[in-house]
């Protein structure tokens, strides 16, 4: 198989999303079910200005969905567990004009049976393949969209505590998972980051997404979440990826501030800028109502020149555990 997954930046047929069906953020009421519909909505509803959208959701939640989306926004019918396509779709490769899919073994973030179900979203990335009518390649190795991250010109970035970490991969090696890997994707350089954001191994964490700590903006540059306030404990991991990144060497570096805001109710906050979402001609960037939120667009209509950069607010994705990046995954032209 000598399929490559294109970058982000290059240009999508389409953008597929689930429906966020189970409010389980830890203050479910419903008012902030609501909430969470409309943040959802609110993502599809702006990327369709750009490009087509199709979300996933179940028959019983149809009806539902439809009252928040944008009459553009197409809906297809199937069975879910949960809205982070990221996740559950496919990773959609590419060999000259042949698309194809690639299908991970999906076990809810590394298996967390406490409140994770996963029995429908495992069959998510083969459906839609079959949707698109495209084939798809069922990996032998637990992994999810959100745990990597490639420049289109060989490189990816992952994380130890992901596809390394124990709920996933048991037994595997280092190489053994680069070998998947790259044979899935088509890559030839891994760039380890040793670990996630503080949140993120907490109650609807993934156990260290790399697409909330640091992404590529091109083929030579790489973004990182730069906490710079030191009461903070992510404050250390945005010097230890600064530092790892800048031993690997070979690329730009850009920080991009962390929102000023530490705590929310229930501890430390993972809000992240990196978790932002590239489509046709638009970046769909995070927001949290925070001083930063100008700061980050700033940056990033910098490195995204001739794209729109859009604040889409993001807080109640990232009540429930991700972002904007989370719940989207491309399916490229």
């Amino acid at each position: 198989m000598s399929f490559v997954m294109p970058a982000e930046w290059q240009p999508h047929e389409r953008t597929w999303m689930a429906w966020m069906e189970e409010d389980y953020s830890k203050d479910s009421t419903p008012e902030s079910a609501e909430a969470m519909h409309r943040a959802w909505a609110k993502v599809a509803n702006t990327i369709v200005d750009f490009e087509s959208v199709t979300m996933l959701v179940s028959a019983a939640h149809e009806a539902e969905a439809r009252a928040y989306l944008d009459p553009r926004v197409e809906t297809l019918i199937a069975d879910i567990d949960d809205g982070w396509m990221r996740d559950s779709g496919p990773t959609f490769v590419k060999e000259g004009d042949q698309l194809a899919a690639v299908d991970w073994i999906f076990n809810g973030w590394g298996n967390q049976g406490n409140w994770a179900s996963w029995e429908n979203d495992d069959a998510v990335a083969s459906l839609v393949a079959r949707q698109v009518g495209v084939p798809s390649f069922r990996s032998t190795m637990v992994n999810e969209g959100g745990g990597i991250h490639v420049n289109g010109a060989g490189a990816v970035l992952l994380t130890e505590t992901v596809q390394l970490g124990e709920g996933r991969n048991p037994g595997w090696t280092r190489s053994e998972v680069e070998a998947e890997i790259h044979a899935k994707l088509g890559t030839n350089k891994a760039i380890w980051i040793r670990r996630g954001l503080t949140r993120d191994y907490e109650d609807f964490g993934t156990q260290g997404h790399v697409d909330i700590v640091a992404c590529f903006a091109n083929e030579n540059t790489i973004l990182f979440h730069d906490q710079q306030n030191a009461d903070h404990p992510d404050f250390s991991v945005s010097h230890e990826v600064k530092r790892t990144l800048e031993e690997i060497g070979g690329f730009k570096l850009v920080g991009v501030p962390a929102p000023t805001v530490l705590r929310d109710t229930h501890g430390v906050v993972d809000y992240s800028y990196i978790n932002h979402y590239i489509c046709n001609g638009a970046v769909i960037l995070c927001a949290f109502d925070d001083p930063n939120d100008a700061v980050a667009k700033a940056i990033l209509e910098e490195v995204y020149p001739g794209r729109e950069v859009i604040l889409v607010d993001a807080l109640e994705l990232f009540a429930r555990g991700g972002g904007i990046h989370c719940i989207t995954q491309q399916q490229p032209k």
